[in-house]
């Protein structure tokens, strides 16, 4: 797989910050070398946070996120600067922008104060350095680092404009990358080479025309990097090709919309798991959603429960995030619910309302993202589980679904 086609949630993902007009559209435009974003002199002309996927020299696949200006005014502008705080849950790193002719404003101190509280690793760019007059620029730029001595960060001064500094800013950036990822792999760590794993793919009027669903690529990418052997089938083909199969596979895993189809057909001495709950163990979340799906048993008549997708798609008519995971539960617990619905990047900042949250796998959402959403959970003493791992619940069939791991984590 090129860089170019790197999914969104395994880049690097660069926030760039700061108060309107104080140049991170022509910074960004800078570090890129393209003009992938609007620069005017008027002030506030981004109005909305703007992701854009690419590669950066030398950090490789990134997305560059320029975002609205921290100091927007109004009730408008509230949300705005709302919505730039928000970018920071999908923030690797974090590039605060201040206009070296202004200095920092409290709407820089309180950001970086957030960008500190969410660990975030940052740096401070003193941008217009070529509008200060030379005499003055020593003594600007010994205010922002004094400025800065609590939060510990590094500042550089630069200018868009001139393109002063701009490549080792670059290399600041990428010297802030986190260490090598420890995470487990998606299912790689389970295989040896020349294993055989099959893949149940359903494929139906809500499959996406001519192509597989992102967690089903990364799936059957990760199985080649280990160097085993995927065999994807529908589940109208599963007993056929399992019959034809000339070795015994060591995993098949499924798409949750077929689970209890799938765990009718594949023999008990065989392990089995869904897309879902594997992402769920690769973003390391898996403990938590196997406990929130057995909290679906203490749901009581009235409670609402918030049914949230990473990103967005147009609905088919049985939806499984809509409609078929509402009947399950309301058949499931026989209860009268209440369901509330969100997708993409809006997530409820109170949460309080909910019994509990049934999210999606989140392939398209970075670790951090999905990270920040469970820790909202947790704050609020939510239980939050995902779509496969309730679905395996709802059909008695977690615990075997959970078994492939026991050897490797330490599952409740």
């Amino acid at each position: 797989m090129s860089l170019n086609n790197t999914p969104s949630s395994e880049r690097i993902h660069i926030g760039i910050f700061g108060k309107r007009n104080a140049g991170k559209s022509s910074i960004i435009n800078a570090l890129t070398g393209q003009d992938l974003s609007i620069v005017s002199d008027i002030r506030g002309t981004t109005t909305d946070p703007v992701l854009k996927a690419m590669e950066l020299l030398p950090l490789g696949a990134v997305v560059m996120i320029d975002t609205p200006g921290i100091d927007d005014e109004g009730e408008l502008g509230a949300l705005r600067v709302r919505k730039a705080h928000q970018m920071l849950n999908k923030t690797d790193i974090a590039v605060l922008v201040v206009d070296g002719t202004a200095g920092m404003t409290r709407e820089d101190d309180d950001i970086l104060d957030t960008i500190q509280a969410k660990s975030i690793p940052c740096i401070v760019v003193l941008n217009k350095a070529d509008l200060i007059p030379d005499p003055e620029l020593p003594a600007a730029l010994a205010a922002i680092k004094q400025r800065l001595t609590k939060y510990a960060l590094p500042v550089i001064q630069a200018s868009a404009a001139s393109r002063l500094n701009i490549q080792e800013l670059k290399e600041r950036i990428a010297s802030l990358v986190p260490a090598e990822d420890t995470r487990l792999r998606i299912v790689g760590d389970l295989l040896k080479p020349s294993d055989l794993a099959v893949l149940v793919v359903p494929i139906d009027k809500a499959a996406p025309k001519g192509r597989l669903i992102l967690p089903q690529q990364q799936t059957i990418r990760d199985i080649l990097e280990a160097g085993a052997v995927s065999v994807v089938t529908r589940d109208a083909e599963l007993r056929e090709t399992l019959a034809s199969l000339g070795k015994r596979p060591v995993l098949v895993i499924t798409d949750s919309q077929a689970f209890e189809q799938v765990a009718n057909i594949v023999p008990e001495d065989i392990p089995l798991t869904s897309f879902s709950i594997l992402f769920a163990r690769y973003k390391g979340s898996l403990h938590s959603v196997v406990d929130g799906a057995r909290r679906l048993d203490l749901l009581e008549n009235g409670d609402t429960i918030l049914i949230s997708e990473g990103c967005t798609h147009h609905r088919q008519c049985e939806d499984i995030g809509t409609v078929k995971l509402p009947n399950w539960i309301r058949k499931h617990t026989g209860k009268e619910l209440n369901f509330e619905f969100t997708s993409g990047t809006e997530f409820p900042l109170d949460l309080q309302k909910y019994r509990l949250i049934i999210h999606c796998g989140g392939c398209t959402l970075n670790e951090r993202e999905m990270r920040y959403r469970q820790k909202c959970a947790e704050d609020a003493a939510v239980p939050m589980t995902n779509y496969g791992t309730a679905i395996a619940y709802m059909k008695g069939i977690l615990e075997r679904s959970i078994a492939v791991f026991q050897s490797k984590d330490s599952i409740i």
